[in-house]
């Protein structure tokens, strides 16, 4: 029994490898299509959250001296208003709205990282019988590089709107190095690095850091369960990680608003 017992026991490679495995279900006969259903769900979940939050804080606004929800609201609101008018000065009946519910479908994803991996895992295991599920859906590249191409969509479209589908299509041909047509081919070229690279850095960025967070939360938790000085020492360390995670949590989803208004303010520039 004690062998039996020592060979399943969970490795820190395995306990790691655990806690980073996805609910993946395949999308038809083809391996090559899947959907990981944790980051999907989970994406799900939090949005309605938020838009429930705000519909909830809205819906008991009041026009005198507003509670401490709807002042917190407000602030947020013209933070985000004040951060589109500095960058974007166009009409931002649009991109005002599409900041704000980025900021906030971001941060609540983020979030979950402050969840405990053990008892979360525990809790989808015995009460939910899933074997596997990741609570962060901004840690899967998948969920980022959908929101960045999403975004990278809409600039596109704007940009076709502004300058008119001619006016995009003489762009990329003839800028930034000028209308020869023996300039033309390098002008593609430069537009289509400028274009890919854009939703890469955006997506990438967002996911290294929330994947580097989770990593060190696991990290720390198995250094917790070395022994009574790990215990000590990983309890510490994880307290101070989760207060300065804080302020990675926030930064990374201001910085992903940020670029999709600055994204949306270039769509309407021209070289």
């Amino acid at each position: 029994m004690a062998s039996e017992h020592a060979e399943h026991a969970l490795t820190p490679t395995a306990y790691i490898s655990h806690h980073l495995t996805f609910l993946t279900k395949p999308i038809g006969d083809t391996p090559f299509w899947s959907v990981n259903v944790d980051s999907l769900v989970m994406s799900v979940l939090l949005g309605i959250v938020g838009i429930g939050l705000l519909w909830l804080v809205c819906r008991g606004a009041t026009a005198g001296v507003p509670g401490r929800r709807q002042a917190f609201v407000e602030l947020a609101v013209e933070f985000v208003n004040d951060q589109v008018r500095s960058i974007y000065h166009g009409n931002i009946k649009f991109i005002a709205p599409l900041a704000l519910t980025i900021f906030v479908w971001v941060l609540l994803m983020n979030a979950m990282d402050f969840l405990p991996v053990d008892i979360m895992a525990w809790i989808y295991k015995h009460v939910f019988g899933l074997e596997n599920w990741r609570q962060v859906p901004t840690a899967d590249v998948n969920t980022t590089f959908a929101l960045a191409l999403s975004v990278w969509l809409l600039m596109i479209f704007f940009s076709i709107k502004a300058k008119g589908l001619g006016g995009w299509t003489h762009e990329l041909f003839c800028a930034p190095f000028g209308g020869n047509p023996v300039l033309w081919i390098p002008n593609l070229l430069f537009n289509v690095v400028e274009y890919v690279s854009k939703p890469l850095s955006h997506s990438l960025r967002l996911f290294g850091n929330m994947y580097a967070g989770e990593i060190i939360f696991l990290l720390l938790g198995l250094w917790a369960a070395t022994g009574t000085t790990g215990t000590l020492f990983g309890a510490l360390l994880s307290t101070g990680w989760a207060i300065f995670h804080i302020l990675i949590v926030a930064l990374q989803a201001f910085i992903f608003m940020m670029l999709t208004i600055v994204y949306m303010a270039m769509a309407h520039e021209s070289h």
